[in-house]
């Protein structure tokens, strides 16, 4: 068996991508109630494809991909250090996969882009009840920062 690469993704992985996408919804869907059944999509994958600002990757061993990520340059609040960072996501390894290093790959070359395009602050977000993915980022040298919280405001009824 070869060593695993990555490589920037290509719109011909697209097929392979939106499965990799699949996989990430239907492992967070029970960790948030607020997504819509059916066909829902996190990421708009072609156009992070083809974006200047954006680099996804993918990890590949024998022609077959087996990970991603992607890092996408946003302008930051105002009020931070930095005007722009990498906000991450994507972040994708097939089962048979976990626990190779796949990921470190993964994010090495994310953080070595991010870099060469003078940025050096990355942010994600992360499921609060997800301490498998937290364990992984922690482990690539993540802090946790900020807890999103939310309310679900139902009429009240006289």
């Amino acid at each position: 068996m070869n060593p695993i690469t990555i490589r920037t993704a290509t719109l011909a992985d697209l097929s392979t991508l939106l499965d990799f996408e699949r996989g990430i919804m239907e492992f967070e869907r029970p960790l948030d109630g607020t997504i819509k059944e059916g066909d829902a999509h996190y990421y708009d994958l072609a156009a992070l494809v083809e974006s200047a600002d954006a680099e996804v990757v993918v990890a590949e061993r024998d022609g077959i991909l087996v990970g991603s990520g992607y890092a996408h340059i946003v302008n930051s609040k105002n009020y931070l250090k930095h005007d722009k960072h990498a906000h991450l996501g994507f972040m994708y390894v097939k089962p048979d996969h976990r626990g190779k290093g796949v990921n470190r790959m993964i994010m090495e070359a994310l953080q070595r882009w991010a870099l060469s395009k003078n940025v050096d602050e990355f942010r994600l977000e992360v499921y609060h009840n997800n301490p498998g993915a937290i364990r992984a980022y922690e482990k690539v040298g993540f802090i946790p920062l900020l807890l999103e919280m939310r309310m679900e405001l139902a009429p009240k009824t006289s």
